[in-house]
């Protein structure tokens, strides 16, 4: 089956993004969920021996799209028993749009750490760090809070499991930025990024898995690019 799962462009995977939304009415909060509850159900069973109570998962999450992904799996993960670390790249009050809205559900539940970019704290011992700090919008390398939070996972012990691709990696491309995310496992979301399918790019991506986020094989048509039933008899799908 994963020899008949097309790739994506940058390009491609943003005109997937338009055209759910505008075309199909598939809302960016539906899409969300589904990559949160995707990245929580792989994060308990390949990380988390199928029970995610008692361990330490720490989150870092970007302000857009892959960091709203990154905080619905943490709340899915936070109701399954887990205690969250919330590392975030921006203060919460500057945050906008869906992302915004996941962090606050967050905010209302009990139990959730969640650390500012102003609060100097190193990331605690975990289980596992949940990287979902940059997705395919990246351009050059990381900066700022972000790149100090790719410094301490660096020099962290836990496994990681990057959110559509490890965080410095660019997706398209496969560029490899300086600080960059070497994860254990990435989950990446409707089709494979090209770019995470590079030789040299492997070792940073680790075992690559595929997410169904809900994307109509018509919307594919739409592109030229044929995809079948592909999550037909999982949701997750192991790429390599």
């Amino acid at each position: 089956m994963k020899d008949r799962i097309p790739s994506l462009t940058v390009e491609q995977m943003r005109e997937v993004d338009r055209l759910m939304v505008e075309k199909f009415q598939i809302k960016l909060i539906q899409m969300m969920e589904n990559a949160g509850h995707a990245l929580a159900a792989l994060a308990r069973e390949r990380f988390l021996a199928g029970d995610p109570r008692g361990s330490r998962v720490v989150i870092l999450s970007g302000s857009g799209g892959n960091g709203g992904g990154g905080l619905a799996a943490g709340r899915r993960l936070l109701t399954w028993g887990a205690e969250i670390f919330v590392f975030l790249t921006r203060n919460p009050e500057d945050m906008a749009g869906v992302p915004a809205h996941q962090l606050s559900i967050l905010q209302n539940m009990p139990g959730a750490a969640i650390i500012p970019p102003g609060e100097e704290v190193d990331l605690p011992a975990a289980n596992l760090i949940l990287d979902a700090l940059i997705g395919y919008s990246l351009q050059g390398a990381p900066r700022g809070h972000a790149a100090r939070l790719i410094r301490q996972v660096k020099e962290h012990n836990a496994p990681i499991l990057s959110l559509d691709v490890p965080s410095g990696i660019q997706a398209g491309t496969g560029t490899i930025h300086a600080p960059n995310v070497s994860a254990d496992a990435t989950l990446t979301l409707a089709l494979p990024k090209k770019g995470l399918l590079r030789e040299d790019v492997r070792p940073h991506v680790g075992e690559l898995y595929l997410a169904d986020i809900g994307v109509p094989p018509e919307l594919y048509t739409m592109l030229d690019i044929s995809v079948g039933p592909i999550f037909a008899a999982e949701d997750i799908l192991r790429v390599y």
